[in-house]
């Protein structure tokens, strides 16, 4: 008994018909007859009624292809299995990243994952993330780095990277330059420097903002924290950014905590249930990687929580 009976009887079953059973198979419709014929034989049953217009299954051949299914199904199991121990990985992945992304971690992770499979196609795209959380859930994306307010995203499985408090960035001109704190309501008199809708920052600020009866001059808009601090150093309002973008502008922006806000804008990476052998084997070298004290370094001073 060969593998390929079991495929050709299930395809004649299938489309009730031999000749479309070959082509679907890829043989002629005589080598099809001639396997089935064989299995048939060994077996010591009539597996195919030829007697009508269409081949139909008897008795006998419903028990067998049911069987048959099993088996195929246990090799194809097999295979997939030995590929994950050994490494074989083939496909495709897909990773989200918040705009303007550095956090070293992730991109040390995709080196490593490609030096070790090859065969897998890495697409890496960049986004808020809000769209990329909506890609995730869609199945569009498989694996994201996202900013979090709060808990992460209802129905992902989520690794939490950094969590960080939210400052505002003034010059060190600036009338609050001398301060080490504010509040909503005093920076709410200057004009205001921020991120677009759509990035943690920017949720965590609205939401304070709501929260503390607060309405900010909103003059400028940037999707990456560093434009938003270049806006900022050049004196056209006061940014809004998390602790780590504004340790990238010592000496050009002095951070002042907003006493207001006093929860956290977290970073993560986030991904559905459903993973496959090349997620599951990614999601293993992220934890290895953010494990590691140098990582998480990386991820406090570096991060970019969009």
């Amino acid at each position: 008994m060969e593998l390929r009976q079991l495929e050709y009887l299930i395809a004649v079953a299938e489309e009730a018909n031999f000749t479309r059973a070959a082509e679907r198979v890829h043989i002629s419709q005589s080598g099809v007859s001639a396997q089935i014929r064989k299995l048939e034989l060994e077996l010591g049953a009539t597996l195919i009624d030829r007697s009508g217009r269409s081949a139909t299954l008897t008795t006998a051949g419903v028990a067998a292809v049911e069987h048959a299914r099993a088996v195929l199904g246990s090799v194809d199991a097999m295979r997939q299995a030995v590929n994950d121990v050994t490494g074989l990985i083939q496909g495709r992945l897909v990773v989200g990243m918040i705009t303007g992304c550095t956090v070293q971690g992730l991109f040390d992770t995709l080196a490593s994952f490609h030096l070790a499979h090859p065969g897998v196609e890495i697409t890496l795209i960049e986004d808020n993330s809000e769209p990329l959380t909506e890609r995730v859930r869609a199945g569009a994306v498989d694996l994201a780095l996202i900013g979090t307010v709060g808990d992460a995203p209802s129905g992902l499985c989520a690794l939490s990277l950094a969590s960080e408090r939210m400052v505002a960035g003034v010059t060190l001109r600036h009338q609050l330059a001398k301060r080490r704190r504010t509040s909503l309501a005093e920076i709410s008199a200057y004009p205001i420097v921020c991120m677009p809708e759509g990035t943690a920052p920017r949720t965590m600020f609205d939401q304070a903002c709501v929260a503390s009866g607060v309405r900010p001059n909103i003059v400028l808009q940037a999707s990456a924290p560093d434009a938003v601090a270049d806006l900022a150093v050049r004196g056209l309002g006061i940014a809004i950014l998390t602790e780590s973008m504004a340790a990238n502008h010592v000496g050009r922006l002095k951070a002042l905590v907003i006493d207001d806000i006093e929860a956290s804008v977290g970073l993560a990476l986030v991904w559905t249930a459903n993973k496959s052998p090349a997620l599951q084997e990614f999601l293993l070298r992220s934890h290895e990687t953010f494990s590691s004290p140098r990582s998480r370094q990386v991820v406090r001073t570096g991060g970019r929580a969009k």
